[in-house]
C-alpha cells in the first residue's frame, strides 16, 4: 500500500518526533508500518523516507539506495560523490555524531516532501549513527560519502528540518531545471555558473 508523502507547510514536518517503545517497534503496526514506508519509498522513487513525511512524527525511516538509480550518473559522478548501493534498512531512535563537522561535501539535494525541486546543500562526509534496527537491536552505523548524506537528511526530518534550511539560497530550482542545465555540469561549474564560492 502507497503512503501519501505530505509535502513543505505540513506542520508534521516541523515538529521534533517523538521516540518509539521497544514494545511498539516490535508491535505489528510498526512492522506493517515498515512494510508500507517501503513500498512508498519505491515507488516515489527515492532512496529514504522518514515518518514524518507521511504525517508520523515518529523517530523512524526507511532508508535504501538501490543499484538502478545510480545508473543515471557517470563513473566519475559516482566517484565524486562517494556513491554505492545501500541495501534496505530501519533507523529507529537514531543519535547523529558528525565525524569531523568541517570536513563536508556539497552536491544537489531533494526530498519528496518538496517536489520538484533541488538545490546545493552541505553535508558532514562521514557520520556515525547510533539507532535500533526494526526489531528493536541497537546497531551503530558508520557511513561516508552519498550515504552520510542520506542519513543526515532523514534524521534531519525527525528533528523538524528540511534540507531548505540548510540550502545555498542562490542554488534552489526546479527539477527540469536543474536536468535540463545542470545535470551533467561538474559541481564547480555549476558553482562558477551560479555566483557561488567553492568552498560548501
Amino acid at each position: 500500500m502507497r503512503l501519501k508523502i505530505v509535502q513543505a507547510g505540513e506542520k508534521v514536518l516541523r515538529q521534533k518526533a517523538r521516540d518509539l517503545t521497544t514494545d511498539e517497534i516490535r508491535g505489528s503496526t510498526v512492522r506493517q508500518l515498515v512494510e508500507m514506508m517501503r513500498e512508498t519509498m519505491r515507488d516515489a522513487p527515492g532512496v529514504g523516507l522518514a515518518a514524518p513525511q507521511i504525517g508520523m512524527a515518529l523517530r523512524m525511516a526507511v532508508i535504501e539506495d538501490r543499484e538502478q538509480y545510480q545508473k543515471i550518473l557517470s563513473p566519475q559522478q559516482l566517484v565524486e560523490r562517494d556513491r554505492r548501493p545501500v541495501p534496505f534498512h530501519v533507523i529507529i531512535n537514531p543519535k547523529i555524531s558528525l565525524v569531523d563537522p568541517e570536513d563536508t561535501d556539497l552536491f544537489f539535494e531533494g526530498c519528496l516532501s518538496v517536489a520538484g525541486f533541488t538545490a546545493l546543500v552541505p553535508r558532514a562526509r562521514k557520520v556515525i549513527v547510533d539507532c535500533l534496527n526494526e526489531h528493536g537491536e541497537a546497531v551503530r552505523i558508520e557511513a561516508s560519502g552519498w550515504y552520510a548524506r542520506i542519513l543526515q537528511h532523514e534524521i534531519d526530518h525527525l528533528d523538524g528540518s528540511l534540507y531548505i534550511d540548510r540550502m545555498n539560497p542562490r542554488s534552489f530550482m526546479t527539477t527540469d531545471n536543474f536536468s535540463r542545465h545542470w545535470k551533467d555540469s561538474t559541481l564547480a561549474e555549476a558553482q562558477s555558473a551560479l555566483g557561488l564560492s567553492f568552498a560548501p
